[in-house]
């Protein structure tokens, strides 16, 4: 028994007739089309951990931020 994936499920619920002709094993005649939709998913995946990345470091520097404050600020009570 063939093993059933997740992208298959989306395929066929997207499109029947799309999943019973991957099933056949006839090639889209739209390929270069979904080469470029492959090429945009890959950009905006990069988009997106990009912005995990910076969202990331803006709350290290915030925190960063943070503690040189409280450290400038316990210096002047102290001080």
């Amino acid at each position: 028994m063939r093993t059933l994936r997740a992208s298959e499920i989306g395929i066929f619920l997207y499109c029947q007739r799309s999943w019973w002709y991957m099933r056949q094993g006839v090639e889209s005649s739209n390929q270069s089309e979904m080469a470029a939709g492959t090429e945009l998913h890959r950009q905006h995946s990069r988009g997106v951990m990009a912005a995990g990345l910076f969202k990331a470091a803006a709350a290290l520097l915030f925190l960063a931020a943070l503690v040189a404050l409280a450290v400038y600020l316990t210096h002047l009570w102290l001080g």
